[in-house]
């Protein structure tokens, strides 16, 4: 287990700094209306405001690293219920469907993409209780340009810790269907990579490293609108409110009414702007993710063989 949770925390760490600037641009992107992405002003209460801030203009090397110390402290803890989570969901649903192809592999342990995939879907829903705060707090940061300490403090000073969870219901549907389509796409462009390359266990850099990449490009590409629509409800107008997931809590806006505001207001565009940019960091960053983890795998257990898979945090 320690081996686990100093693999993703490293791997993770690793992740949230070189794809943070990316990050950063795809957030302010999600976060700008097309009436105000020409805009250059914020309120300077990050959990008050309406973001009007330019989402194409990042001036200092401080605004490269916004947001980046909420996921950075809590990845460790959410990597560990990640990896977990989604292994122990996947041998059992193996044990309970065994692949046709492997019925009798070690552990449970077949080529049922089905089962990863519910696993992958599992594993989202445990990591809950971390991503959430991790999510508002680092999005809040990223578009007030304050510091991830400072929009914890406003947060539960305004609104307590039911604050921390803000468009808590979209959240947890982005983040079980995108670990979902994320484990599935990693097993599937693995198995792929063995058939092309062989399958000599030893050989995981470049496999890590493109099957990682692959992965995060498709697991963006299934969640984004869900993503564009939580962002705006965590960076909205919404002090002291509480937003359910189709309809209104308290007198917050859930997810069905937000997305359906937006494409009144804006169409179809506002809900996949960014994704390029995105597709583009999802790529880097979770290749170097996945090379990072199985490498510390490698050295923590002294195995050269691959241990299983873990994510970012898409989180970001």
């Amino acid at each position: 287990m320690s081996a686990d949770l100093w693999a993703g925390y490293l791997s993770g760490a690793a992740s949230i700094i070189i794809g943070n600037p990316l990050d950063v641009l795809k957030v302010r992107l999600q976060a700008s209306s097309s009436s105000s992405s020409s805009s250059s002003s914020s309120s300077s209460s990050p959990s008050t405001t309406t973001t009007t801030t330019n989402p194409r203009i990042i001036t200092t090397p401080r605004n490269l690293l916004l947001g980046t110390a909420a996921p950075i402290l809590t990845y460790g803890a959410l990597n560990a219920l990640l990896f977990v989570s989604y292994n122990r969901s996947e041998s059992y649903l193996n044990s309970l469907f065994p692949s046709p192809s492997n019925p009798g592999q070690q552990g449970g342990k077949g080529s049922n993409l089905t089962t990863t995939f519910l696993a992958g879907c599992i594993s989202g829903l445990a990591t809950f209780l971390v991503s959430c705060p991790t999510e508002i707090i680092k999005v809040r940061s990223q578009t007030s340009s304050a510091s991830s300490w400072n929009v914890t403090t406003q947060i539960l000073r305004q609104n307590g810790v039911k604050g921390l969870y803000q468009a808590g219901g979209v959240t947890v549907l982005r983040d079980s269907i995108g670990y979902g389509f994320y484990f599935w796409g990693y097993e599937l462009s693995s198995g792929w990579y063995n058939s092309v390359f062989g399958t000599r266990t030893e050989e995981t850099t470049g496999r890590a490293l493109l099957c990682g990449g692959v992965a995060g490009v498709l697991t963006w590409a299934s969640i984004f609108p869900l993503d564009v629509v939580k962002t705006r409800m965590q960076t909205g107008d919404t002090a002291g409110e509480q937003q359910g997931l189709l309809g209104s809590g308290g007198k917050g806006k859930g997810a069905w009414q937000m997305g359906r505001e937006i494409y009144a207001r804006e169409g179809i565009k506002p809900f996949f702007r960014g994704l390029g940019v995105c597709s583009l960091r999802a790529f880097v960053v979770n290749a170097v993710q996945f090379a990072v983890y199985e490498g510390a795998m490698a050295r923590l257990t002294g195995r050269d063989k691959r241990v299983g898979v873990l994510q970012e945090g898409f989180a970001g």
